[in-house]
């Protein structure tokens, strides 16, 4: 068990923080005993009362007597924390310590953040920074696009998780990994342009025939793109004339051919409401080319169609981020076409600030998938995982990771095919190492021309499967996700031959099950809940109870004998 130590403005944080990292934790209370108690600055506890305590601030307190070798503010001096070949970037206060008795250090630096004192037999470890305060810049502000490659806050974790485990305490856990696979991995869609035809002589229309001719052959000549890309590409340009006079087929009406290439794996498809409206920028009116040339109900029959297929309806908003009343008019035409309550949101150019989660909330969104970055791709609020953002209470954040047009976009990250694959390839790994989901926007043009990205998404779906991904949809994934959240250890007990532990959890439904995982040294073992034999279930209420059993390897029955 966890004790945390934290001021009430933290608590928030200190919450949020253990339904990311799913392990048994409650607020310190005297005259109880624990495995490890996490405090971030006071120390005002019993030191004695844990083999184990992580003392987190950013600010010098009086345990580091004189050790302090620099202090610095935040936005200050940029500062990483070096972690197993990882960089973690921290955005608030932050500490330096002597070189020396640093965590897990490779190379040697004249400064570390991580400090270890021994004092009365127990352990304490020092880290120089504040590890809530982290979470709510990351959850709340998001990090720059210099770090964009760096899953920071699944980071903080494996590093908490390490300097847990490195005391040879074994560590019992609810991964953010289903049952039976590696990760989630949500196929998704931003519906922008469906209808080529309806764009005449406007900046759409010209900005495809440039693309389409000029653009293909300067980049088929530079290699960029395959000649027969360029031939497609050319070959539509062509036939402009036509698909407006209707003598043609429109090469951009072809939400179905998603079906197809998905296999089975259903997707999220986010359309906009209404025709014509830009909306509102931060400042004052939104560009006029972000008005759509259709409105939802435009596409009535292919979004059934969709839905048949298993595919989900979400709503692509124009001012629900910044208007709840916008918002409830918004969803409310998504859901008189679908006929479903609980719709999820992608808004239009990525719009958002930090008021947007608590407006989309108040209009009764069952999620968002905003969080993201338009220029590249990577982990704006730092995490794999779905959340719930600061100042809600129900609505849950699922970040959006990849997108098409982040890559591919000459005015954005501009990369070619094969260039792009080793990037996208980075955060898999990242996935398989963390769990988490990986979220990917692939809008409705782009397996069409003028961009041809196809083979790439198709490509993309083939690797997501091999990794071992559980390609479902964001409504599906963010189901799961709270299903997690609502896990609760009620009783979780150690001794020298096994680990058993209470668990109440939702009922069960038919999404992948969770697991318990309990890690030590290089050790794991793992039992699935809600779902094969190897955990006992009862019915509680509103709830699951489950009665997990886990034998212990000899390096654990050793480590849990001498804590």
């Amino acid at each position: 068990m966890i004790a945390v130590v934290a001021n009430p403005s933290e608590h928030a944080a200190v919450y949020e923080f253990f339904e990311l990292f799913k392990t048994p934790w409650q607020f310190y209370q005297p005259d109880c005993k624990y495995d490890v108690i996490l405090s971030t600055g006071s120390t005002d506890f019993d030191m004695s009362a844990a083999c184990l305590s992580l003392i987190y601030s950013g600010r010098t307190l009086p345990l580091d007597e004189g050790e302090i070798t620099e202090l610095a503010a935040a936005g200050g001096e940029s500062c990483n924390v070096s972690y197993k070949g990882f960089r973690i970037p921290l955005h608030g206060d932050h500490v330096f310590f002597p070189n020396g008795a640093g965590f897990s250090s490779t190379v040697k630096v004249p400064k570390t953040t991580i400090c270890r004192y021994q004092s009365g037999g127990r352990e304490i470890v020092r880290i120089g920074y504040d590890l809530f305060a982290e979470v709510r810049i990351l959850l709340t502000h998001g990090q720059a696009v210099h770090d964009a490659a760096i899953p920071a806050l699944e980071l903080h974790i494996a590093l908490l998780r390490d300097l847990i485990r490195s005391s040879g305490m074994p560590l019992a856990e609810i991964p953010p990994i289903p049952h039976g696979y590696q990760f989630i991995a949500c196929l998704t869609h931003d519906v922008d342009h469906p209808m080529l035809r309806r764009h005449r002589f406007d900046h759409t229309m010209f900005g495809f025939l440039y693309r389409a001719t000029v653009g293909s052959l300067v980049a088929a000549f530079r290699g960029r793109v395959p000649w027969s890309s360029a031939w497609k590409n050319w070959w539509a340009a062509l036939k402009l004339p036509f698909v407006h006079l209707g003598l043609a087929s429109d090469c951009w009406s072809e939400l179905a051919r998603y079906i197809v290439m998905e296999e089975g794996a259903p997707s999220s498809f986010f359309f906009i409401p209404f025709q014509g409206r830009p909306g509102r920028s931060q400042d004052s009116t939104a560009p006029g080319e972000r008005a759509a040339k259709y409105g939802a109900a435009d596409l009535s029959g292919q979004i059934r169609s969709l839905m048949s297929a298993g595919c989900e309806i979400g709503l692509h908003g124009i001012d629900a981020w910044h208007d709840a009343t916008a918002a409830r008019d918004e969803l409310r035409e998504i859901r008189k076409i679908t006929q479903e309550q609980e719709i999820g949101v992608r808004m239009h150019w990525l719009y958002f600030d930090e008021n947007s989660p608590a407006t989309l909330e108040r209009a009764g969104a069952s999620y968002d998938s905003t969080v993201g970055y338009n220029e590249t791709i990577g982990y704006r609020a730092g995490t794999t995982q779905a959340y719930r953002p600061p100042g809600t209470n129900h609505l849950i954040e699922l970040p959006l990771h990849v997108m098409d047009t982040a890559l591919f976009f000459p005015s954005h990250l501009g990369l070619s095919a094969a260039e792009a694959r080793p990037l996208v390839g980075q955060m898999i790994d990242n996935l398989v190492r963390f769990g988490g989901c990986l979220t990917v926007n692939w809008h409705d043009r782009s397996i069409a021309p003028e961009r041809l990205w196809g083979d790439f998404y198709v490509d993309l779906i083939a690797e997501l499967k091999a990794r071992g991904a559980w390609l479902t949809t964001a409504g599906e994934a963010v189901a799961w996700f709270r299903k997690r959240r609502s896990a609760r250890f009620e009783d979780v007990s150690w001794d020298a031959t096994s680990l058993r532990a209470k668990i109440a959890v939702e009922p069960g439904d038919d999404m992948p099950s969770l697991q318990l995982l309990v890690n030590e040294g290089r050790e794991q073992h793992q039992v699935a809940l809600i779902g094969p034999a190897s955990s006992e279930s009862s019915s509680f209420g509103q709830t699951q109870t489950i009665n997990a059993h886990i034998a212990l390897t000899n390096e654990m029955q050793t480590a849990v004998e001498r804590n």
